[in-house]
């Protein structure tokens, strides 16, 4: 087969259980995501990195635990350092024409031009808009300099800073889920009337806050009422944010959803455009969400427990689907252990493309593990925020969290979740209860003791 092109979107604070395939939330309905999943495989127990945005994909471009360079949590998540390489710059090293369109948020060093900016780190075509810049949200409908000063002190926290084309500060007043639909198809032509294979990113900020940002047609045709951004009158914008809309939000779920089916049928116009390319049968599409749902998002993760930002299932495992023709045998399941980590080493091995040699990479190629041998899946996945860690293996979960932390009073008191407290095993390779009543680790002190020599191993493995 010839080198695949390589499609990879990326959703934010998608619920786990919110895709109708699943058949847990009826309100629901995927119909594209559930097309794909029949196309491809679905990844039962699939991971992201960090139950955050910004370390989650700091770590999913490199294919490498954040934590090798001190990326844990909001206020410590950066881009990766030189050496370490990214997926475009990886691809690009196989002849691939690399384009990014989406939302960023790698950390603190989401500033114009900076090595966190995708076209600085191997992407050769970018639309995209820095979420760092803006407490990690991008409003869904405008974005310019005469929208800064519109917004004037809500504006960083509305997110309507401009968006940036290859280099380039513009302004966007189309609905961010299609222009960044519009501005992939555009990419992924040029590529095949280029004869030039392509890996094209799709970051979606659907379904993340604020989700009642929408064009006034979808409002009208879900019979939705508008929803104003900010209430000027309200003292502070947090306390409008906390005490109004979340999780306060009339018709929230509904607004949820509504974006949710947008980003579902913007997908689906990216698979047709494939076809009609002629491409669909030589593309590998990949489909995951960047964390767990979110309370504040209306987002379900049913029926797993807890949501982004804890390390509860809830918050960490993910949707994940990969449809390959000619290597997926269609409407596979697999349990296997797998991560964001693994795209970057799978890409490669599909690519011909050799792996960093000066930098390291935690993740595994995917390849068997996709055509039915899990023997090639992870044994053991770890997770740490600084106040809160967890090791999952195939049949276990041991996870800790800081009763202490002011983290999580914090997250209480304005996200809405709690972390949990203390240390817990359960035995998550017969079931996905986490409550407090399924913890045996006083029943396995010798489970208990092997994860934490695994975590202790996996610590220092991390820090050369």
């Amino acid at each position: 087969m010839s080198q695949p092109n390589i499609l990879l979107i990326v959703s934010d604070d998608h619920g786990y259980g919110d895709l109708s395939f699943r058949g847990i939330n009826n309100d629901a309905r995927t119909p594209n995501l559930d097309r794909l999943a029949s196309d491809g495989m679905v990844f039962d127990q699939a991971y992201v990195s960090a139950p955050i945005c910004s370390p989650s994909r700091a770590g999913l471009i490199t294919g490498a635990y954040q934590q090798r360079w001190g990326a844990r949590w909001f206020d410590s998540s950066q881009f990766a350092p030189a050496p370490f390489q990214t997926i475009p710059q990886v691809l690009k090293s196989a002849g691939y024409r690399t384009g990014y369109f989406g939302k960023v948020h790698y950390g603190g060093d989401d500033d114009y031009g900076s090595r966190g900016c995708p076209d600085q780190h191997g992407f050769d075509d970018a639309f995209f808009g820095l979420a760092g810049l803006s407490m990690g949200r991008l409003h869904y409908l405008t974005h310019g300099e005469q929208y800064e000063e519109e917004y004037g002190d809500a504006a960083q926290a509305m997110g309507v800073q401009p968006m940036v084309e290859n280099g380039e500060k513009v302004s966007c007043e189309k609905h961010l889920t299609v222009e960044f639909a519009d501005r992939a198809i555009a990419f992924m032509e040029d590529a095949v009337g280029a004869d030039q294979p392509f890996f094209c990113m799709v970051a979606f900020n659907a379904v993340h806050n604020f989700t009642w940002q929408l064009p006034d047609f979808e409002l009208d045709q879900r019979g939705l009422p508008q929803h104003p951004d900010f209430d000027a009158d309200t003292s502070k914008y947090l306390d409008w944010y906390d005490g109004v809309v979340s999780p306060n939000l009339h018709n929230g779920r509904e607004y949820y959803l509504a974006q949710l089916d947008i980003m579902d049928r913007e997908i689906g116009r990216l698979t047709q455009h494939l076809e009609a390319f002629g491409q669909r049968d030589n593309t590998m599409i990949v489909y995951l969400t960047d964390n767990g749902g979110s309370t504040c998002n209306y987002g379900d993760n049913a029926p797993l427990r807890g949501t982004k930002y804890s390390l509860y299932e809830g918050g960490i495992r993910v949707p994940f689907i990969i449809s390959w023709p000619g290597v997926i045998t269609p409407g596979g399941r697999s349990d296997a252990l797998v991560s964001s980590l693994d795209l970057l080493p799978t890409f490669a091995a599909a690519a011909g493309a050799t792996l960093p040699k000066d930098s390291p990479v935690d993740g595994l190629d995917l390849r068997h593990v996709c055509e039915g041998d899990e023997a090639d899946a992870h044994e053991s996945l770890f997770f740490d925020t600084g106040f809160q860690w967890a090791v999952r293996t195939k049949d276990w979960k041991l996870r800790w969290a800081d009763e202490q932390s002011p983290v999580r009073q914090h997250l209480i008191d304005v996200e809405h979740t709690d972390i949990g407290s203390g240390l817990s095993l359960t035995p998550l390779g017969s079931s996905v209860d986490e409550s407090p009543e399924a913890d045996v680790s006083a029943d396995y002190p010798e489970v208990v003791d092997k994860l934490l020599q695994l975590r202790e191993q996996w610590l220092e493995t991390i820090s050369h």
